[in-house]
């Protein structure tokens, strides 16, 4: 009997040993857990407190007249109002104005950072001034008058020049980072300088020919009777002032058949070469081209694309007039062979596989 109550004892204390064993670990499971969220929580707390938020700016703003053509007399100024619209968030702005140069034979140009040539620019705003910021509210317009004066014996010339508004940092409040993009919007201005009002033109035709796909010497272009005609006409101006060339693109076939493309109306400035651009007969689609030729056209400026079914020789011309003051047209031509290559290669592999069958019909 005293045994019995010796092992009853004895087990009693061994279950109490092991509760007290199970029961540390679970308190250690708490006490990290714990630890775990007191520290996210300071985590979060000091994020709030000390990181400042970032907020992206959108800026959205437009001019208007977009684009000025003027003919001044020296001696002279003219006054021209502008309007500013900022349809994004609120920004501080500059205006300027900035001379240009052409930068290709695509239109495109190259602000200069200098300031050059006679013509005088100012801000007529009683309070605004050129290369002097300005704030401008979220929905806001601002008209800006833009004075232009010539003075006496400046140079009968073309001048180029941008009027435009550039973005800067806007401060932001305490404590917020403000993450804000710089942008630039603005209106060419195409100035002539001339007493008498009598231009200075003289434009030539620098290019006018195919891309072909194939080429025999110099002057033989070939394509296959589906392809897609690339045209090129560049014209240049080595006078005084710019010209919107006018006239048109004949393509005549030798059975007498013709079709005829206009040139649309461009400028070209003085002392610059453009690829110009006709009325299209058939588009490029560039950002999906289907083949290694309009990769090829994709990377070229083309002034038409002809498409259709082409079957032997074929002419190109171009007669361009300069404008008013040049009554003179002037001619250009270039001509190409259509050959049907695909279908004369289909009807080969037709003949060839027919003649196999009939000569195997034949020894059945």
């Amino acid at each position: 009997m005293s045994d019995l109550l010796q092992y009853q004892n004895i087990n009693t204390i061994s279950k109490q040993q092991m509760t007290k064993n199970k029961q540390i670990p679970n308190s250690k499971k708490k006490s990290s857990i714990w630890s775990l969220i007191i520290a996210y929580g300071l985590f979060l707390v000091s994020y709030l407190l000390f990181i400042s938020p970032v907020f992206a700016q959108q800026i959205n703003l437009s001019i208007s007249p977009p684009h000025l053509e003027v003919v001044i007399k020296p001696g002279k100024s003219i006054l021209v109002a502008y309007t500013v619209q900022n349809l994004g968030d609120p920004v501080v702005i500059i205006p300027k104005v900035l001379p240009f140069v052409p930068k290709d034979n695509q239109g495109n140009i190259t602000i200069q950072e200098d300031f050059e040539g006679p013509i005088r620019f100012a801000l007529d705003n009683a309070d605004l001034q050129l290369d002097k910021p300005f704030f401008l509210k979220s929905q806001a317009a601002q008209q800006l008058l833009l004075r232009m004066r010539i003075p006496d014996g400046a140079p009968e010339w073309d001048y180029y020049y941008t009027f435009f508004v550039e973005t800067q940092p806007f401060p932001g409040t305490e404590g917020v980072t403000s993450s804000q993009a710089q942008a630039r919007i603005g209106s060419n201005i195409l100035a002539t300088v001339t007493q008498t009002g009598v231009f200075n033109v003289k434009g030539r035709v620098a290019f006018f020919d195919v891309i072909p796909r194939f080429k025999l010497g110099k002057n033989i272009n070939i394509f296959d009777s589906s392809d897609q005609i690339p045209i090129v006409l560049i014209l240049e101006n080595n006078g005084k002032n710019l010209f919107k060339p006018e006239g048109n693109i004949v393509l005549s076939g030798i059975f007498g058949e013709k079709a005829k493309y206009d040139i649309l109306p461009q400028n070209i400035l003085a002392g610059s070469q453009r690829v110009v651009l006709a009325s299209p007969s058939a588009q490029l689609n560039c950002d999906l081209p289907k083949n290694n030729q309009e990769v090829k056209l994709c990377q070229n400026p083309l002034s038409l694309l002809l498409s259709g079914f082409f079957a032997g020789r074929y002419t190109l011309s171009a007669e361009i007039n300069f404008g008013d003051n040049s009554p003179t047209n002037f001619f250009a031509s270039t001509s190409f062979i259509g050959l049907p290559f695909k279908f004369l290669l289909g009807l080969l592999v037709v003949i060839i596989a027919a003649v196999i069958l009939v000569r195997r019909l034949q020894k059945d």
